[in-house]
């Protein structure tokens, strides 16, 4: 079975879904920047200062090509992944991309949330994270977009949400 690359902004949940999907259909997931990390000994936060965000994307680049080789996988992108190089081009080939999209509310009290663990955001108030959000968004979508397949990622907030959501990403994609 090819590669399903999940692709979304950042809180929309891929990482939560995937390991979800994984525990429940013995499915390999694979979180690209988790991966990142292992291969090169650092952070995404350590990459982003040492090389800045182009040498990032390079390295993302890089394994993603390498992990678009794999068979029976689950991948989780990062956020921006599709957006640079001709990454959605390379994950529509080689496998199934599915957009997680959740609505600008949910991202906003996901991200809220865990403000303090993503740098891009940890110092915005509510209304500029907001804002934050929906400029992005208008900035992304047109990537996430080309996905061959759409999945509603607004109910991954609880046990029982994630487990149905599971629970349809299996029924729809495996």
């Amino acid at each position: 079975m090819l590669p399903i690359f999940l692709i979304g902004y950042m809180g929309s949940g891929k990482t939560t879904l995937g390991r979800g999907v994984e525990a429940r259909a013995h499915k390999t997931f694979i979180d690209l920047d988790e991966y990142i990390e292992e291969q090169t000994g650092m952070t995404v936060k350590e990459i982003f200062a040492q090389k800045g965000e182009e040498g990032f994307r390079l390295i993302e680049r890089d394994y993603l090509r390498k992990l678009a080789l794999t068979e029976d996988t689950l991948i989780a992108c990062g956020g921006g992944t599709p957006c640079f190089f001709n990454n959605i081009d390379i994950m529509n080939r080689r496998g199934v991309t599915v957009w997680l999209d959740a609505s600008v509310d949910r991202l906003h009290e996901r991200l809220s949330q865990a403000r303090s663990k993503r740098p891009l955001i940890a110092n915005l108030d509510d209304e500029q994270l907001r804002a934050f959000i929906i400029d992005s968004l208008s900035k992304r979508n047109p990537y996430y977009s080309r996905a061959a397949h759409r999945f509603d990622a607004d109910l991954l907030d609880n046990e029982e949400q994630l487990a149905s959501s599971v629970n349809l990403f299996i029924e729809r994609f495996l």
